[in-house]
């Protein structure tokens, strides 16, 4: 029973994770439309409304849902929780955090009030991978020090992608 349940907890856990990641990039869209002229701008954005509310509450609030039952589900199965899994549950709980806070921008969007500019968007969308990373890792090695050593290799990563956004935009702003 307990691989079973540790299956569904990773099926879930990835769509989850897919939902996340490609929600951002909706809210992206999303923004980057309200620069258009009309009649594209409520065209584009009206198609955006729909696909993210289909993919917020038909995929990833679902996922989120049943990520959390399975997972404790496990633990339980498990008997006791050694300390990398506590380590693991303190960034899976930030995780639920970044996961309202999305919820949050989703709800405005879809009010038509825009707080973001698409590049900090951007930027928020590599937030879900820093999770990842910490989480796959966790689980994986079930060492933080290997943990810490993962993130700080992910934080070039992330500068070095933050430049690279702000290059891509710059780029953009020359051929407008």
């Amino acid at each position: 029973m307990y691989l079973t349940i540790k299956a569904l907890h990773i099926i879930f856990i990835v769509t989850w994770f897919a939902g996340m990641f490609y929600i951002v990039r909706l809210f992206v869209y999303f923004t980057e439309a309200q620069e258009m002229e009309e009649p594209r701008r409520s065209i584009l954005q009206d198609q955006y409304r729909i696909m993210m509310k289909r993919l917020w509450f038909g995929i990833t609030w679902p996922s989120a849902v049943l990520t959390l039952i399975f997972g404790p589900w496990m633990a339980l199965l498990l008997g006791s929780i050694p300390v990398w899994l506590w380590i693991k549950l303190a960034f899976v709980l930030g995780l639920y955090f970044y996961f309202f806070f999305l919820h949050g921008i989703y709800k405005d969007l879809q009010a038509g009030v825009i707080k973001r500019s698409s590049t900090q968007l951007r930027v928020w969308n590599e937030v879900a991978t820093i999770f990842l990373v910490a989480i796959v890792f966790l689980v994986v090695l079930k060492s933080f020090l290997s943990t810490v050593w993962a993130l700080a290799g992910l934080a070039l990563f992330t500068a070095a992608l933050m430049v690279a956004i702000k290059v891509y935009k710059n780029i953009r702003e020359k051929k407008k």
